[in-house]
């Protein structure tokens, strides 16, 4: 069988928007407007940036989209190398999109709270914060339960990366380290208290970083070249 170029084209640009997307909403966004140990601030950074806040939601938004049809687009790439793995990579991977789309909600409340309705003037601004940070809180924890699964459906794309022989091993060996890598980072959360605080908490969704950014950018910029796969 031969695979177009066209796919992994394709694929390489929705991995490339859920890298980007992802990024903003999860790392950049966070870190310019929330300090966890300061409500009273967290609260006046997304009211003086409520804009930005409103962008991140919107690039959640997109990232999950993209992310609903990347698998299906490298189903068609890698179902070649085993069909069975490749379903497996795709029911894992939509599996977390719900769980991302309904824990969204936490921050359409957080938008709520900081565009001040007129029904929560009966609370007054330490118990808004209060209200605030709960909800940032309960949405860090809803990422963990998406987390499981961005995490398990690594697994099988790994396997069939490293099996494809049009695809670099070591890209493979990358997303199959960050399977562990992620579900280390989700029970160590849970089980250890201030996992955040080891060293090792920086460290362990790395191998996902560099397997799913590396994937991408072959994919985009090399591609498969009509690769023959027997």
């Amino acid at each position: 069988m031969t695979t177009t170029p066209k796919i992994t084209r394709l694929a390489g640009f929705f991995y490339l928007i859920v890298i980007i997307t992802g990024f903003f909403s999860l790392m950049y966004v966070p870190s310019k407007l929330i300090v966890w140990e300061n409500s009273a601030l967290t609260f006046q950074n997304i009211s003086s940036s409520v804009q930005l806040f409103r962008v991140s939601i919107a690039s959640s938004i997109i990232c999950y989209i993209a992310f609903t049809l990347l698998p299906l687009v490298l189903y068609k790439l890698l179902e070649v190398v085993d069909d069975r793995y490749a379903k497996l990579m795709v029911i894992l991977a939509l599996i977390s999109i719900p769980i991302s789309f309904i824990n969204l909600q936490n921050k359409f409340s957080v938008l709520t709270i900081i565009e001040g309705a007129d029904y929560l003037k009966i609370f007054d601004l330490k118990q808004l914060q209060a209200q605030m940070m709960f909800l940032l809180s309960s949405y860090n924890k809803g990422l963990l339960i998406a987390q499981i699964f961005w995490g398990l459906w690594l697994f099988p794309f790994g396997y069939l990366v490293y099996k494809s022989g049009f695809l670099p091993k070591v890209l493979g060996i990358f997303l199959m380290l960050g399977c562990f890598g992620y579900l280390i980072n989700v029970f160590g959360r849970i089980a250890v208290p201030h996992f955040s605080d080891y060293l090792i908490s920086g460290y362990i969704t790395l191998p996902a970083t560099i397997g799913e950014i590396g994937t991408c950018l072959w994919l985009l910029l090399v591609g498969i070249r009509n690769k023959k796969i027997n």
